[in-house]
C-alpha cells in the first residue's frame, strides 16, 4: 500500500509554500542573509540564517529575536498558503525549510534562555509539521 493512502484521510492536507527565487539566487551569490532581510523581510529563510548566525557567535538574545521573526513570518507564509494552524509542513519541499530551521532556531534560542515551556512548544509543533525536520535539524 502506498504512503499516500496510509495517511490519515481525515488529517490536513500538507502544505507547500512558495518558492523564493531571489533569495536564493542572491544567497547562492554571496549576498549576506542581513541585506537580503530588508528586501526580503518576509522571507523565513533569511531569519533563520540570521538566527544561526548569532546563535553561533554567542548572541543567543539576538538569535532569539531573529528566529521569532523568521517564525512569525512563516507563519504568515503558512496561513496564506492555507495552513490552518495544524498538519504537516515537509521538509522534503526545499522552501517549507526556511520556516522549519527558524522553528528550530526559535525552540533551540528559547532553551538556551530558559524558555522551558516555548521550548518544549516548539518541538511539538516541528515534530508535528514533520518529524524529519526534528532529525535533519538537530544533526
Amino acid at each position: 500500500m502506498s504512503d499516500e493512502f496510509r495517511r490519515n484521510l481525515m488529517a490536513p492536507e500538507p502544505t507547500y509554500l512558495p518558492e523564493e527565487p531571489d533569495v536564493i539566487q542572491r544567497l547562492a551569490a554571496g549576498d549576506e542573509a542581513v541585506d537580503l532581510a530588508a528586501r526580503h523581510p518576509t522571507s523565513s529563510l533569511v531569519w533563520a540564517i540570521l538566527a544561526d548566525e548569532a546563535y553561533a557567535e554567542g548572541r543567543t538574545i539576538e538569535s532569539y529575536a531573529y528566529a521569532r521573526t523568521g517564525y512569525h513570518r512563516g507563519l504568515d507564509s503558512l496561513r496564506r498558503s492555507g495552513w490552518r494552524g495544524t498538519g504537516p509542513v515537509p521538509y522534503s519541499h526545499e522552501p517549507n525549510r526556511g520556516f522549519l530551521r527558524a522553528l528550530y532556531a526559535l525552540g533551540r534560542a528559547a532553551a538556551s534562555i530558559g524558555e522551558i515551556e516555548e521550548a518544549e512548544r516548539i518541538a511539538v509543533l516541528l515534530r508535528e509539521s514533520d518529524p524529519e525536520a526534528s532529525a535533519q535539524l538537530g544533526a
